[in-house]
């Protein structure tokens, strides 16, 4: 399964490719950040986002796309940047028909260190080991994107798994109905 993990964000969009299946070592095949300028108009920094993001799907041709789900912070501002972003790797995944998952922040984590409240740098740390990489990748956003691949291929066969029996019960109800 090759995952492209998206951390969403308008200044620093963190992308990371990663190669593999549950119970086996990974492999990554990509890392890095889409960066726009800060001081650009919005429209144009969206766009510069999905042009980075069409060329990480074009060149790395993923299966999946994993985003980060945005969740409520304190800055408006903040939250609303990150929530354009992820809409916008939604959108590109769509248009082309890849299927999408969204994970939490805390789900993220507990999946790669174990805990749902690890910082960045132990975040960091765990992707560079899971990856057999010689350092953490930088800046924190690519590291992330990368944990979000990891994350969605570890946890998309138990998914997958409920999903199937989720629409088996439904099926089934429907037939005594």
């Amino acid at each position: 399964m090759r995952v492209l993990g998206v951390d969403p964000g308008l200044t620093r969009c963190g992308v990371g490719v990663v190669e593999g299946v549950a119970g086996r070592p990974l492999t990554m095949i990509g890392v890095g950040v889409v960066r726009t300028p800060p001081d650009a108009e919005l429209g144009h920094r969206l766009v510069a986002v999905e042009q980075g993001i069409e060329r990480w799907l074009d060149e790395h041709r993923p299966e999946f796309v994993a985003v980060e789900r945005v969740f409520s912070q304190h800055n408006v501002r903040t939250v609303m940047g990150t929530a354009q972003a992820s809409a916008v790797a939604m959108l590109c995944a769509a248009r082309r028909g890849i299927p999408v998952a969204l994970h939490t922040p805390s789900e993220v984590k507990a999946a790669v260190t174990g805990s749902g409240r690890a910082d960045k740098a132990q975040v960091g740390a765990m992707v560079t080991r899971l990856l057999r990489l010689d350092a953490p990748p930088r800046p924190a956003d690519a590291a992330d994107a990368l944990a979000l691949a990891i994350c969605h291929i570890w946890r998309a066969p138990a998914q997958n798994r409920l999903q199937r029996a989720v629409a088996a019960h439904r099926t089934l109800k429907g037939r005594t109905a």
